[in-house]
């Protein structure tokens, strides 16, 4: 363990810390992650005594090597962000000169809440600063991640909460004393504070009349439930409510569900259950103390003491291996045979039941599901049927009552679908027409086609003008109102040509031209004009050597393109055949704007690389430099001509043809 204070002596501490350092009790409510306390954004959340527990250790990415922080004396607060931005808490120690106080926040969407010990993934921002006094996160800190030691602020920036995350904040307390703190949250830009008002969603009788289950839209406080239940009337008045549970209460601070006990059973009926205030002067509070309405009302049925029918069946899905039964009424998960022998199938096709098996909670479950030993193939028409199982009876609901043997639910599948399609390519040189075509079997009634992510298609079979070449894909997706499938075929299109070519773009003298074809496209023919009167029919000619003019001149070269089925193309480019490739620079120049000398810079530099060219004034001073052999000086310094006289250049470059740097010095007159 990483210590940040030492205030006792080394052994003392030790022994102190080994005391402390005892995991919290599971039923400590939060204490442990799992049992954290409900956050509303607009309270102050107050502790006036911190229990000594703890010391598992937590992961803090971005902390030093070495660095291991520990929930002591902990804390743990949960909440969901509403809408996203930026979270603002303080943490105000009672003692804000004695106490150290430290915090980590951790992203826990759909995990488990103990998985922030193990799961460094999970962390999103901390301050375990070793300073005593008030901590947190504002927009006063500069980084999400503060670690360990004195000196280190007290307050992080702000973290971004993202919209229906779930989060848990851990507040540690370093110091080993039992004063309390008082956590605010307010500054940020997040929400989370639930925006949902509480109401009652619905009420269910049990099977004897005695008792009814609550369902709430939300979480609400469970010390906002008198034991008695005071908080509901039934009408009529057969009976009132003399006790009230709240599921979870005794491990949760809130609760979604709640069950009232009554004084005398419900004869079967229609009821009314109606919110009041209880003897605690309050409805039902949310976690921000919003009350159910006084008023609010929900029908209830109490239901004769009859079997429970077979009642419905899910829509199956695409090749069936599970059926899902719903019932109106709980069913006993004891009663279900886990052999599935309670069912059995028929249809066009053999189907064998596997297991069966509820989603249960306290022992009941208003969904079998019948696990089938394979998928159903073929589309028809289906029956499940019940019977009595290897279990002696059949299924059996909540109230005791089994349900007949020979009840049957009917079911339909569909056929599986096939994506496969094929296609025609009518070629074009311009543009490229395809046909797609899909078979349609088994039903299939939509068609979803995707054509490289730029069009698409709900026709069966569609046609499609392509304008441009080159790599393709296309994709399907059928479906026949259940069973889907999709198919991606890639292709390329490279009916059309385009003529493209490199050349040597410059030409010295004794030097070669040469030429590679880039044509585009299933090309068969090229054509090549030099523009010297040699032509050539082969895709890359030799090397080309072209006589040296008399003065520079411009030859345009030419290349034709054919493919196999009739499409041409053809492009040009210009070369430059030069009658000097000498890099020299003249003794003399005018800059009169004569258009003759009228510059001085390094002549004919087609063959240097890393070039500089410098010009100095008889006082040494540098008045011109270039790194571009083409641009010139023109006599003049800062906008002023420059007096005649001669002055002194430098000109530095790497050789194209040896691959030597060269440095050359000379000088040159200025002539007026």
């Amino acid at each position: 363990m990483l210590y940040k204070k030492i205030f006792l002596p080394v052994l003392l501490f030790f022994i102190a810390e080994n005391i402390f350092a005892q995991p919290c009790p599971i039923t400590s409510l939060g204490q442990n992650p799992s049992t954290a306390f409900p956050v509303c954004g607009t309270s102050t959340f107050s502790q006036t005594t911190v229990p000594y527990c703890g010391g598992r250790n937590v992961p803090c990415t971005g902390c030093p090597n070495g660095s291991t922080f520990t929930d002591k004396n902990p804390f743990w607060y949960k909440f969901t962000c509403f809408a996203g931005g930026t979270l603002a808490f303080t943490i105000r120690p009672n003692n804000v000169n004695t106490e150290d106080y430290d915090w980590q926040l951790f992203d826990v969407t759909g995990a488990s809440p103990d998985d922030v010990y193990s799961n460094p993934g999970l962390f999103v921002a901390c301050n375990w600063s070793g300073d005593y006094g008030i901590t947190g996160c504002s927009s006063a800190g500069n980084s999400l991640v503060r670690c360990d030691g004195p000196g280190v602020p007290l307050f992080s920036s702000m973290p971004t909460l993202i919209l229906g995350h779930d989060y848990l904040l851990l507040i540690s307390h370093f110091s080993n004393t039992p004063n309390g703190y008082s956590l605010s949250f307010g500054g940020g830009t997040a929400s989370i504070t639930d925006p949902t008002e509480p109401h009652i969603l619905s009420a269910r009788a049990a099977c004897d009349g005695t008792q009814a289950t609550i369902k709430i839209n939300k979480r609400m406080k469970c010390n906002s439930l008198t034991a008695s239940g005071s908080e509901f009337v039934i009408t009529p008045a057969f009976s009132s409510v003399i006790a009230a549970t709240g599921y979870g209460c005794a491990a949760s601070f809130d609760m979604d569900s709640l069950i009232l006990t009554l004084n005398n059973p419900l004869p079967p009926g229609n009821y009314t259950i109606t919110v009041q205030n209880g003897t605690d002067g309050n409805t039902l509070k949310d976690n921000c103390d919003r009350q159910v309405p006084v008023g609010e009302s929900i029908p209830m049925i109490v239901y004769p003491l009859i079997p429970t029918p077979m009642d419905s069946i899910t829509p199956v899905r695409c090749a069936p291996d599970e059926l899902q039964l719903v019932f109106r009424k709980n069913i006993r998960c004891s009663s279900i045979a886990a052999d599935g022998s309670d069912f059995f199938v028929t249809g066009p096709t053999a189907v064998t039941v596997s297991t069966a098996s509820g989603n249960c909670n306290n022992g009941l479950s208003t969904i079998i599901k019948v696990k089938l030993s394979g998928t159903i193939q073929t589309a028809g028409n289906y029956q499940i049927h019940l019977q009595t199982g290897s279990d002696g009876n059949t299924i059996i609901d909540e109230c005791g009552q089994e349900t007949p043997a020979g009840a049957v639910l009917n079911f339909n599948t569909k056929d599986t679908v096939n994506a496969d399609f094929s296609f025609i390519i009518r070629v074009g040189c311009k543009r490229d027409t395809i046909n797609y075509f899909h078979n349609g079997a088994n039903g299939v009634n939509n068609w979803s086609w995707n054509f490289d992510n730029l069009r698409s298609s709900s026709l069966q079979n569609p046609q499609i003008i392509y304008a441009d070449f080159g790599q393709k894909f296309t994709v399907l997706t059928v479906s026949n109102g259940v069973c889907t499938a999709s198919k991606r075929i890639d292709f390329v299109l490279d009916s059309a040509v385009k003529a493209r070519f490199e050349a040597t773009s410059l030409v010295c003298p004794g030097d070669l031209a040469t030429f590679k074809d880039n044509s585009a496209g299933r090309v068969t023919n090229w054509q090549w004009d030099f523009g010297n009167g040699n032509t050539s029919a082969l895709q890359n000619p030799p090397p080309l050597l072209y006589p040296t003019p008399a003065i520079t001149r411009d030859y345009i070269v030419k290349l034709a393109v054919k493919s196999g089925n009739g499409c041409t193309d053809s492009t040009s480019q210009k070369i430059k055949v030069l009658n000097n490739c000498f890099i020299a620079v003249p003794n003399a120049f005018t800059p009169n704007k004569d258009g003759l000398n009228d510059y001085l810079y390094p002549i004919n530099a087609y063959k240097a690389t890393d070039l500089t060219f410098s010009v100095y004034n008889r006082f040494g001073q540098l008045i011109f430099y270039t790194t571009d052999w083409t641009n010139k000086w023109d006599g003049t310094f800062k906008g002023q001509p420059q007096d005649p006289g001669t002055y002194v250049w430098i000109l530095k470059y790497t050789s194209t043809d040896t691959g030597k740097k060269v440095e050359q010095k000379g000088t040159s007159i200025l002539i007026r």
